[in-house]
């Protein structure tokens, strides 16, 4: 999970030191370095923050990197994370060992800090979409769009999708859907409204989501329903959104802890938000509210 809009890396090394012109690279380019020493150190931070993704030694004393993977890959909370091998061993046998533990890439050491970030944030990228396409996808009737650092649509829901071409048709479609968007404050929580045959088409901006992205959420009003509703002007963030989604769809605080990755503790926390931006005091009113609001 990022700490604000700056994705985390858990760089885990047996001589974490010898990494450090590594970890400078990576903190100046945007992203929040942790560090392991071993791991079962490695283990013990996944508990605490779940970070975007792993940096993984491969030969450790002790508990070595592609048994940490497996443990990493068996955790349904943890499984989502990109796990990059970093390895003086080039041998194939070796190699194949660590995608068979789970990892999706690998650098040989010394280790080139261009060549780690352009890997990291290809994997950081496709591990977001796959989240989202799994867990975000049209959250309680609504579409989700991401937009990357350039101003360019990176990604959109189906629901998004049908919806920006009922909008926009011409072939100069996501052009004009960016030009729409932008002509909103900016800022989170601002709305943008656009009127078609179904009814009127809202979104709003939710924030920064990592490596210079953001996520919008779209939803289609009726042509009969007062435009905005308590659910959409709460200027909720995305993961205030995404606990809210699940816990309309009946799912306990443990339910959304392990499908979001993160402690139960941590989802009680975004729900207390949830409540106070809302106006309830109740996960059950909170969910009626969503539940009628979002269809």
């Amino acid at each position: 999970m990022s700490t604000g809009s700056r994705p985390v890396v858990l760089v885990v090394d047996d001589v974490p030191q010898s990494l450090g012109p590594l970890c400078i690279e990576l903190e100046a380019a945007g992203y929040t370095v942790l560090v392991a020493g071993d791991g079962a150190t490695a283990l013990e931070r996944l508990d605490l923050v779940m970070p975007d993704a792993i940096l993984l030694d491969g030969v450790m004393p002790g508990l070595d990197g592609f048994e940490t993977c497996r443990r990493i890959k068996e955790q349904p909370a943890w499984s989502h994370v990109p796990v990059i091998f970093m390895t003086g061993l080039s041998e194939t046998d070796h190699i194949v060992k660590g995608f068979d533990a789970g990892g999706v890439d690998y650098v040989i050491k010394p280790v080139r800090a261009q060549e780690v970030l352009a890997r990291l944030a290809t994997h950081v990228r496709n591990a977001r979409a796959v989240r989202m396409a799994r867990e975000a996808v049209d959250i309680g009737g609504h579409g989700v769009l991401l937009v990357d650092a350039q101003g360019r649509i990176a990604w959109c829901s189906p629901k998004a999708r049908e919806w920006l071409r009922a909008c926009f048709a011409d072939d100069q479609g996501d052009a004009s859907a960016m030009a729409w968007l932008r002509s909103s404050s900016g800022r989170t929580g601002g709305v943008q409204r656009m009127a078609i045959e179904r009814g009127t088409i809202e979104a709003r901006r939710l924030g920064d989501v990592g490596l210079g992205e953001s996520m919008w959420l779209l939803g289609l009003r009726s042509g009969d329903t007062q435009a905005g509703s308590r659910v959409s002007t709460a200027s909720l963030t995305p993961r205030e959104t995404e606990v809210l989604s699940w816990i309309t769809k009946g799912k306990t605080n443990r339910d959304v802890a392990e499908i979001l990755g993160m402690s139960p503790r941590t989802v009680n926390k975004h729900l207390e938000h949830v409540f106070e931006k809302l106006g309830v005091e109740t996960r059950a009113a909170a969910a009626a509210l969503a539940s009628r609001e979002l269809g």
